[in-house]
């Protein structure tokens, strides 16, 4: 159960286009560089190309054999982290606070790595759309690319995408049909009340007691207002207020997150959280704003093109290292937006490595760039099979 032999003899190449980009990270709606990468590979290898949908998205389209008219899009994010890098790699981050902590920089590579491979061989009947996104991480680039016609321009009867996975075993893929990630929003509370002398707290409306007040309150809402049978988290994150120890802040601000896998029990949350924030700003007689923001969708893979991810997976790797996950992850991926749109399957490629993705230590193991082109390759292959149109 190798993986194609072809993609192998690129693995050198691959892994010094992977390591460039991990030494050049760019953040979301940034990735100008990154871009202009992946359109001269899909150029020099004879596919067209397509930019600008979302910013600095790339499409690459791809025509195989015969007259089939199916289309298959494969996504890969590339986008970095506005984070700093923690490792002492050669090829380690040369921007400061950039960091490609998720792995994107590997997804963009597997995808190239398919491409070069598809269009070498276009031993398939149909079309490709490689979709190279940009601003996975909460900033909303999948949608930015829907809004600016993705799917209009470039039709597609199914999508796939795929994440490196430290927490599996190199050589295991994971797939989960059905919700398999959760739905996220993200919000900013602000706080205005009114600041004083430190010692003279009777004439404060203390932001630090308000903030501390309200971050327990909103605490109340997953324990006493969601079903416990319906998973959810709401989690504050970030709590910022005064600047000396003599004085008493007017103004605070809470920042954090959302999950569930309901968007009933989101609709729920956001509005106990606005209702929180109104009581408490009533209590203490003074201002609080929230800005909730739906950012991720739930992620639903489709039981048809899990069960195609399945199978595609037992001819790369030993078929008893083809998982399905037992339970979905709390964490959110906006390709989920465009699983919404098209029937897909999302999956995960385990790898050396115990670090977590969003770690400053965190390293992408390069043996895993041939399975996840591969993975893509083959899916092309058995979806949109050479001779069946003439």
């Amino acid at each position: 159960m190798p993986t194609i032999e072809r993609i192998d003899g690129y693995v050198e190449e691959l892994t010094a286009i992977r390591r460039d980009l991990h030494a050049h990270p760019e953040i979301g709606f940034e990735e100008v560089r990154t871009s202009g990468i992946v359109a001269e590979k899909l150029k020099g290898w004879g596919i067209e190309v397509h930019r600008g949908l979302g910013g600095t998205g790339v499409i690459g389209v791809l025509k195989g054999k015969g007259s089939g008219g199916k289309r298959i899009g494969l996504r890969a994010d590339m986008d970095a982290l506005p984070m700093e890098e923690n490792t002492n790699l050669k090829w380690r981050s040369t921007i400061p606070g950039r960091f490609h902590g998720c792995g994107h920089d590997g997804h963009t590579t597997m995808l190239l790595g398919t491409a070069r491979y598809l269009a070498e061989t276009r031993n398939f009947d149909g079309t490709v759309h490689f979709i190279f996104q940009p601003a996975e991480e909460g900033l909303g680039g999948a949608r930015a690319m829907i809004k600016d016609g993705l799917f209009q321009k470039f039709p597609c009867d199914e999508v796939y995408g795929l994440h490196n996975a430290p927490d599996l075993n190199h050589g295991e893929i994971a797939i989960l049909p059905g919700p398999a990630m959760a739905g996220a929003d993200f919000f900013d509370i602000t706080i205005q009340g009114y600041g004083a002398h430190g010692a003279m707290p009777e004439r404060s409306k203390d932001a630090v007691v308000i903030a501390t007040t309200l971050a327990q309150a909103l605490q109340t809402i997953v324990s006493r207002n969601v079903d416990p049978l319906k998973a959810a988290v709401l989690s504050v994150t970030q709590i910022h207020a005064g600047s000396a120890n003599n004085v008493i802040p007017g103004d605070a601000r809470l920042g954090g997150t959302v999950r569930a896998f309901d968007d009933g029990v989101r609709a729920m949350i956001r509005d106990r959280m606005r209702k929180i924030c109104a009581g408490v700003a009533a209590t203490f007689e003074c201002e609080i704003s929230a800005d909730i923001r739906d950012t991720f969708s739930v992620l639903v893979n489709q039981e048809e093109q899990s069960r195609v991810v399945e199978a595609v997976a037992r001819t790369v790797v030993d078929p008893a290292n083809v998982l399905t996950r037992s339970a979905p992850k709390m964490g959110s991926e906006d390709f989920a937006d465009m699983m919404q749109e098209i029937p897909g399957a999302y999956f995960w490629i385990g790898h050396d490595g115990s670090v977590p993705v969003h770690n400053p230590g965190f390293v992408l193991d390069d043996k895993i760039l041939p399975i996840g082109a591969s993975m893509f390759a083959r899916i092309i292959e058995t979806r949109l099979p050479a001779g069946s149109h003439a």
